[in-house]
């Protein structure tokens, strides 16, 4: 490409017709997750050091990182009473905002709560499965001037729909910073606990626990690639959600929607960061060129211009299609974590649909809805892990026991056939252990 036409290229414009388009996909949408060695190396440290010191440790990396210094853990404790005091001083339009969008979150977890159940069979053996909540989350939120309290009650109010008996949440508050919006969306979702420690020393101390900072089952949220790394290091000691790659959209589009709003859902990923991706499928030529005046338009006015600019120019795109069947398998091999039908009959093709961490529906459905208030989570898996990976929901938060209580006749019956089995593999005491229970012959 002409080095004049590049620099003013605004974002990729491909057709599925080009001789070496799957090659283009391949490489436009491929993510390198692989870690930094340095970062892993420096995670690897905090993480020792933690669980070597406790809280003198995590105390250092706070002071260190975020220029926060205290004598003890627990002068980094955010009472009740204080995420009350955030809330209560909120405006009007934020507290109805925020209180509107924990009832929605919460009313469409309550339909994923899943209960015990057992059954009985002729001889009086008895088989279930008992759902058991975790006993202790931990919820990690980035803080400082870019945070989120949408991720607060995201993963905070399906814990708790879940029976979580108490969520722990750390927050950074780099040089002191405190956002009263997610202080005030932890009073919101009930979390019990709030630290304001964050990095890579937050997620030891909730993962090992320390003399002031409880241990805990499960580790939730987002964070940089510090958290990041150090989930991937603390998994197996403690269960963890995710690890989350860039933020991605994509929509199908059949040309009969506002351009103008098609451009604006793109902007609503690309904004996250310059790695975010937001991708356009359609078959209507002309529609994927008013779109693109529609980004020029628009673009100028938006906050974040240079990051929407940066992510629409390195791995955005527009791509012209035969027809909708053929976007729908485009994305289905590309399986995004947001995927917009955005078409006249999209209950038509939804079945159609393999692939996808949330699918919007109708020309209506902004993927920003979804971001904040709809009520589904938008803790949702990227980098095409929605291939066998789900939204974070209630099941998350719960584990789940088997039930099994054999009646004298079951084991007369189940023995002999387990004996038959356990000789078959050669373990003798597994096999007496079963005849044991048997009649004699």
């Amino acid at each position: 490409m002409d080095p004049k036409n590049k620099a003013k290229l605004m974002i990729n414009k491909l057709s599925s017709k080009d001789q070496n388009f799957t090659a283009q996909l391949k490489a436009l949408t491929s993510w390198d997750q692989s870690s930094n060695e340095e970062i892993n190396s420096t995670v690897k440290t905090i993480i020792g050091d933690v669980i070597k010191n406790g809280d003198q440790s995590v105390l250092d990396y706070t002071q260190k990182f975020d220029s926060v210094y205290a004598g003890s853990i627990s002068e980094l404790v955010i009472s009740k009473e204080r995420l009350k005091e955030s809330f209560d001083n909120l405006d009007e339009e934020q507290k109805t905002a925020l209180s509107l969008a924990a009832d929605r979150i919460r009313s469409y977890h309550q339909k994923q709560i899943q209960e015990s159940w057992s059954y009985t069979e002729e001889d009086g053996t008895v088989l279930g499965q008992k759902i058991i909540p975790l006993e202790r989350a931990g919820l990690y939120v980035p803080g400082g001037k870019a945070a989120y309290p949408s991720s607060v009650l995201m993963n905070a109010i399906p814990a708790k729909v879940a029976g979580v008996k108490e969520l722990v949440m750390v927050v950074p508050t780099p040089k002191g910073i405190i956002n009263e919006l997610v202080l005030a969306a932890a009073y919101v979702a009930e979390v019990d606990l709030v630290f304001t420690i964050g990095g890579a020393q937050a997620i030891a101390a909730l993962a090992y626990g320390t003399e002031t900072v409880p241990k805990v089952d499960k580790i939730v949220g987002p964070g940089n690639i510090y958290v990041a790394s150090a989930k991937r290091h603390v998994f197996g000691q403690v269960g963890i959600d995710m690890i989350a790659g860039p933020s991605e959209i994509l929509i199908i589009c059949d040309g009969s929607t506002n351009p103008d709003w098609i451009a604006m859902d793109l902007f609503s990923q690309a904004e996250h960061d310059e790695d975010a991706q937001a991708i356009l499928l359609c078959p209507d030529k002309d529609f994927i060129s008013q779109v693109e005046e529609s980004i020029k338009k628009l673009l100028p006015s938006m906050d974040r211009a240079e990051i929407i600019r940066s992510s629409l120019k390195n791995r955005g795109a527009l791509i012209l299609t035969k027809d909708i069947a053929e976007a729908i398998q485009i994305s289905n091999s590309i399986a995004p974590e947001h995927l917009e039908l955005s078409v006249e009959d999209p209950e038509g093709i939804v079945d159609q649909i393999k692939h996808a961490g949330a699918i919007f529906m109708g020309q209506y459905s902004s993927e920003a809805l979804g971001d904040y208030c709809a009520g589904t989570n938008h803790v949702l898996p990227t980098s095409s892990t929605a291939r066998f990976s789900s939204p974070l929901g209630v099941y998350d938060f719960t584990k789940r026991s088997s039930i099994i209580m054999v009646s004298k006749d079951g084991a007369n019956k189940l023995g002999k056939t387990a004996s038959t089995l356990a000789y078959g593999e050669g373990l003798q005491a597994h096999a007496l252990s079963a005849l044991y229970r048997t009649d004699k012959e």
